[in-house]
Parts: C-alpha cells; sequence; structure tokens
C-alpha cells in the first residue's frame, strides 16, 4: 500500500525534470516484441508502475528485457515468444497489455487476453480493437473473462475507428505493419504519443504515410527490425507541473517539455493567469497574478486532454470565480469531485458536466485516489491546502509519475510517499 502526505503552504521554485511519455513508452514496448531478431533499446523510459508491468508481462509471453532504472534505458530481445498467454493478474493491473497483442498474432498466430487493466474510468470499451482485427482477418472469440484473437496472417484492409483512441490507432498500426496489402485507417489520432510510435516503426522498417492527418496509410511488409528510440517527453507530466507551479504562485523551469504538445491546455492556463515562456528546451512557468476562472470541454488532442481535466479542476478550485467543466470523453473522471469537496472545495457535478465555485481555501484531509489522474490532481491540492494531505492508492499515482516526490522536493515542496504498513519505507 502506497500513500502520499503533502503539507502545503509552499510556492514552488526551481528547475524539474519532465519524464519521457507514458502514452509513448507502452506501445513502444509492443512494436518492440515484432521484431524477431535483434535488441530494441529504448532511451528516456519513465521508471513508472506501468512499465514494470509491461515489463513483466514481456517477460512471462518469453521476451528477455532488461530495464536499467539510472540510465532509465529498457533493452529488449524478442527473438523467442514463447507464450501466447497475457495472464490475468498481470493484464489487468495496466491497459497497456492490449498493445501486446498485435505481436503475439503476428509471432505465435494467436492472444489470449485474460483481462484489461488500467484507471477506472467508467465506459471505456476495446471493441474497435478487437472488430480491426477481425477485418484484418482474425478470429475473435469473446466470453466474460478471456478474448481469443487467432490469425493465420493478416491481410490489409479499410478500418475506421468510431472515436480517434490513441491506443486503437497504436494498435491497429502495428497489425498492419506486418499484413500483407494496403491497410488505411480513417478516424486515426492525433496525438503527439502516437507520431513518436509511428516514426519508431518506420525506424523498424514499417511503412507508414499519413501519420497526424486523421488517414493513416500502412504498407505491409515481410520483418522489422530492432532498433534504438528516445522516448519523448511525455505532455501530461509536464501539464502537472504547470499546474503546480500555477495552484501555488511559483516560478519553475520545466527541462525538455513541449509547449506546443500541451495543445489547448496551454491557452486555457494562460487564460486562468499563467504565463509560458519558451528557452530553447527549456518551458519556463509562473504565475504571479489571482487565478481566473476557467471554461473546458476535453475533447481528443489537439483539444483539452481529458487527463488534464482533473488536475485543472482543482487549480481552478483556486480561481476567483465560477468555472465550467464538460468531460466528453471518460464518464468517471468526476470522482474527483467528492474527494476536492472533503477538502473544502464547492464542486458540483450533473452527469458529464461540473460547476467549481472559487476561490475556496483547501484544508488538508486524508482523501483518495480514485485512479492515476484523480490521484496527481490530490497531489495538487495538498500542495495549495493549509495542513497536511495524507492520500491513499498512492500506487495510481506511481502508474504514471516517476520519482514524484523526489522531482517535487527538487521544487520545495513538502512530500512523502510512504510505503504503508508493514515496511515502513519512507521515499
Amino acid at each position: 500500500m502506497v500513500s502520499y502526505r503533502v503539507r502545503g503552504g509552499n510556492a514552488l521554485r526551481g528547475t524539474a525534470f519532465i519524464q519521457g511519455a507514458k502514452n509513448a513508452v507502452l506501445p513502444m514496448i509492443g512494436a518492440a516484441l515484432l521484431a524477431a531478431k535483434g535488441r530494441t533499446v529504448l532511451r528516456n523510459v519513465p521508471i513508472i508502475e506501468d512499465v514494470r508491468r509491461a515489463v513483466e508481462l514481456a517477460h512471462t509471453i518469453g521476451a528477455k528485457c532488461e530495464l536499467h532504472e539510472a540510465e532509465r534505458t529498457l533493452v529488449i530481445d524478442a527473438s523467442e515468444l514463447t507464450s501466447a498467454k497475457l495472464p490475468a493478474d498481470i493484464a489487468r493491473r495496466f491497459r497497456g497489455s492490449v498493445l501486446f497483442t498485435p505481436a503475439l498474432l503476428h509471432r505465435l498466430g494467436e492472444a489470449v487476453v485474460e483481462g484489461v487493466g488500467g484507471c477506472n474510468l467508467g465506459s471505456r470499451n476495446l471493441d474497435f480493437h478487437y472488430l480491426g482485427y477481425k477485418r484484418l482477418g482474425a478470429a475473435v472469440e469473446e466470453n466474460e473473462t478471456v478474448i481469443h484473437v487467432k490469425a493465420a496472417g493478416l491481410t490489409g484492409a479499410k478500418l475506421y475507428l468510431d472515436t480517434p483512441s490513441h491506443t486503437g490507432t497504436e494498435n491497429l498500426i502495428m497489425a498492419a505493419a506486418l499484413a500483407k496489402g494496403t491497410t488505411v485507417i480513417e478516424n486515426a489520432a492525433l496525438e503527439p504519443e502516437v507520431l513518436d510510435v509511428i516514426e519508431m516503426l518506420t525506424r523498424m522498417g514499417a511503412r507508414i504515410s499519413g501519420g497526424g492527418t486523421g488517414f493513416i496509410t500502412v504498407e505491409g511488409v515481410d520483418e522489422l527490425r530492432a532498433v534504438e528510440h528516445t522516448v519523448m517527453p511525455d505532455r501530461l507530466d509536464a501539464g502537472v507541473f504547470a499546474m503546480a507551479a500555477a495552484i501555488t504562485g511559483g516560478e519553475v523551469n520545466l527541462v525538455g517539455a513541449s509547449l506546443e504538445h500541451l495543445g489547448v491546455v496551454r491557452w486555457k492556463l494562460e487564460q486562468m493567469g499563467v504565463e509560458f515562456a519558451t528557452h530553447g528546451a527549456v518551458l519556463h512557468v509562473r504565475r504571479e497574478r489571482p487565478l481566473r476562472p476557467i471554461n473546458i470541454i476535453t475533447d481528443t488532442y489537439p483539444g483539452f486532454a481529458t487527463d488534464l481535466q482533473s488536475p485543472m479542476m482543482t487549480v481552478a478550485c483556486l480561481a476567483d470565480g465560477m468555472s465550467y467543466i464538460h468531460e466528453r470523453i471518460f464518464d468517471g473522471r468526476f470522482a474527483l469531485a467528492g474527494e476536492l469537496n472533503k477538502m473544502g472545495a464547492d464542486v458540483e457535478v450533473d452527469g458529464s458536466r461540473a460547476i467549481v465555485k472559487g476561490a475556496t481555501p483547501l484544508q488538508g484531509a486524508d482523501v483518495t485516489a480514485h485512479d492515476l489522474r484523480s490521484g496527481i490532481a490530490l497531489v495538487l491540492a495538498g500542495l495549495a491546502a493549509e495542513g497536511e494531505t495524507r492520500i491513499a492508492s498512492g500506487y495510481l499515482i506511481d502508474r504514471g509519475h516517476s520519482y514524484l516526490a523526489e522531482r517535487m522536493r527538487a521544487l520545495g515542496a513538502d512530500i512523502t510517499r510512504e510505503i504503508l504498513p508493514s515496511t515502513g519505507t519512507v521515499s
């Protein structure tokens, strides 16, 4: 059991290093399994729990993986895959397990998915992944606990996504990369992470065009080779640290952060009174003026990222006036509201909409992370609150943010990660 303890009152100042992108590295691990020869080297790997689970799962199916945490480097040798089974005890703990399916189909002719995990975000259907496999020629058998996908060989086809899911786009690109013929994917995701995965696959020998346009064409090839690739910075991690500066009235330098990758989030933070300046590979963020209220509608990239809606809700609690949030992506995002209200916030939820009435002074309290993003949002609340905040289910935070306590302490935050109850280990 992991928890975080945060004492508020300190304006964050200094320099933070942005981690590698969680939503890029997980599909890259899946892509590395497509190479039947050589060793893939991934650099700037975030040392997060989802990566550890992906490595554990890769070991289970026969790949050899070496995660060098100090160097943030992962070496993968997938020359021998021995099992098509993605066991539930690992797979249910993180959603990225579905990204192993294309490699298993191509390398072993089948994939047995016993469980798919991740955050509890309400309706988050994976049907379009498996419908895409069917259109490529796979047979899909599904029951309550297991999905069995079989394919003697995949053939290119015209595919479409009901919504431009980045995981769905990446999965179907990987499946199409070694399929015979041409595959066209319509309504494909536009996220920078998808483009980074396409860049890696292209280095591996895949023939992919149209990335970033919504219409991706994949010409199947006979084999893919192992390569070396550096994972892009995590725009969600950057957004969180920018909001940490905003909510505490601080001033920070974010090494590796891309202002362009923040999309609409950047403009909304500026409307609230946050100032940005780019100096080469360093993003300078500060907030000196009182926070202003904001209206947010989440959308697929380049719209306002649903993953940053929860942290922004927390920042809005300190804005002087009414903020309005419309969550259009995941219907389970608003579990955060009840936890913030325990800390003195005034957040009303009505279906997919929320009203945040500010500014309300936050008070430290015992709260619970319901998912990764609500967990990091509660850390931000703790930074701005009077007194001590204890956040239970801290493992969810560790799924997406590496060495969070250490990086925030370097900025002056009073935050501790605690492992309870038996070991008493504190970091």
